[in-house]
């Protein structure tokens, strides 16, 4: 390794040392632990400031207007119900096969109107007329068996008869010869031999009619039983020969009522089953309405109540005839039927609008009927304080209601205003700030 000397010029400027650079600087501005207090003082306002504007967990800002905001009033409840009824006749019967067979013959097109007993269609079956005239066979020759038995009870009591008559005679010649010799054997006339052969015979002649009267009465009560049966048996078959004709009859289908035809569509040469359905005969010009009534009306609904239904630009009245208290997708339903004349030219199918009345107006505190019921019930609701910056919730007691108000029972005053629109996504809240 080499080293290099530098020569240094004594008559140049000099370089001034390190020392001789440094100067002193004099310090501004805060020091550390002011600025630390200042930093924890933002923090806290900060805190303070969130705390103050931020809303508490039961609060909730919601638009004013996205809400339906109504008062509190006096007024009269209509204590009514409204309903939508459909048209329906007042009496159907259904038409069934009651053999089935093969259609033969079509008198009658659906939708026709028919009379009682009218012929709507024939069918045939081979089988079933083989098999009932075999029966009507059977049933026959049992029958005139049975009238041969009643004809032979019939004789023996005649003969039964004959006998007692024939016996009693016998008794009474014995008698009458009795009687004639006993003054004469007294006298000596006749003999005692001769004498107690007429008494002996005139004996045994009255025990031999007593014998054949009571047997005559035995055979008379067990004669009497027998026809009984006899004549029921026959009366039984007779019976079941008539069932077997009118089923054969029953091959010819007739109108079970008179009224409307419907839904009937069989065709000639279609086989039927027995107990199939054919068609219905709906009743000619009168009508009942059906309407679905909700559940919260069940125990309130009932028979005799009435309504009006407004048809044609007039006004008929209904009355409840018939409850159905099946409850199924939360609605029941309800037969009404006309008091008086119905609206002309109904269809069936159709739909009318009804009011039910279910009870007298009477004086109220009301406020209009809104979707906020169905998610509190009726037991509470918000109450919007009078600068309509906020709405607290309150418990109340509401009754009855209709389609257009609520009759409120406890816990508003007139002239309080409430939310009454629905209360999605805020019913879980206690308070709203209601945003302008």
């Amino acid at each position: 390794m080499s080293v290099i000397r530098i020569k240094s010029n004594d008559n140049g400027p000099r370089a001034e040392s390190g020392t001789g650079m440094d100067k002193a600087v004099a310090r501004t501005g805060l020091s550390q632990r002011a600025k630390i207090a200042i930093g924890a003082a933002a923090v806290l306002l900060l805190a303070l400031l969130f705390w103050w504007f931020a809303p508490s967990a039961g609060s909730q800002t919601v638009a004013a207007d996205r809400l339906t905001i109504s008062a509190v009033t006096k007024g009269t409840f209509d204590d009514f119900l409204p309903l939508r009824a459909r048209v329906e006749p007042l009496v159907t019967v259904y038409l069934d096969a009651v053999e089935g067979g093969r259609v033969e013959k079509v008198l009658v097109e659906d939708g026709a109107m028919v009379q009682q007993g009218q012929l709507l269609a024939v069918l045939s079956n081979s089988d079933l007329q083989l098999n009932l005239l075999a029966r009507q066979s059977d049933v026959s020759r049992e029958v005139n068996s049975m009238r041969s038995q009643e004809l032979a009870l019939a004789q023996t009591s005649i003969q039964d008869e004959r006998a007692v008559i024939d016996a009693q005679l016998a008794a009474d010649k014995a008698r009458r010869q009795y009687e004639l010799q006993k003054p004469l054997m007294e006298k000596g006339f006749i003999p005692a031999k001769v004498f107690n052969d007429s008494r002996d015979e005139y004996l045994s002649s009255q025990r031999r009619a007593e014998v054949l009267r009571r047997s005559q009465a035995v055979n008379r009560r067990l004669q009497t039983s027998q026809l009984a049966q006899l004549r029921a048996s026959n009366a039984s078959l007779s019976g079941s020969l008539d069932i077997a004709r009118a089923t054969l009859d029953a091959l010819n289908l007739r109108a079970p009522v008179s009224g409307q035809l419907t839904a009937f569509s069989i065709q000639v040469g279609q086989s039927l089953n027995r107990g199939e359905r054919l068609g219905q005969v709906d009743s000619a010009g009168r009508n009942k309405l059906v309407a679905s009534v909700d559940e919260y009306y069940l125990g309130r609904v009932q028979p005799g109540q009435t309504a009006t239904v407004d048809a044609g630009g007039r006004t008929y009245r209904v009355k409840v005839a018939k409850i159905y208290p099946q409850v199924r997708n939360g609605v029941f339903e309800v037969d009404l039927h006309f008091v008086g004349a119905e609206p002309p030219a109904l269809n069936r199918g159709q739909t009318l609008q009804a009011k039910l009345t279910l009870g007298d107006p009477t004086p109220a505190l009301l406020i209009p009927n809104g979707a906020f019921y169905n998610e509190t019930g009726g037991t509470w609701v918000f109450v919007v304080a009078p600068d309509g910056g906020e709405a607290v919730k309150r418990n109340v007691r509401l009754g009855r209601r209709n389609a257009d108000y609520i009759e409120v029972l406890e816990g508003l005053e007139p002239g309080e205003r409430v939310i009454t629109s629905p209360y999605t996504g805020f019913a879980d809240k206690d308070r709203l700030d209601l945003e302008r």
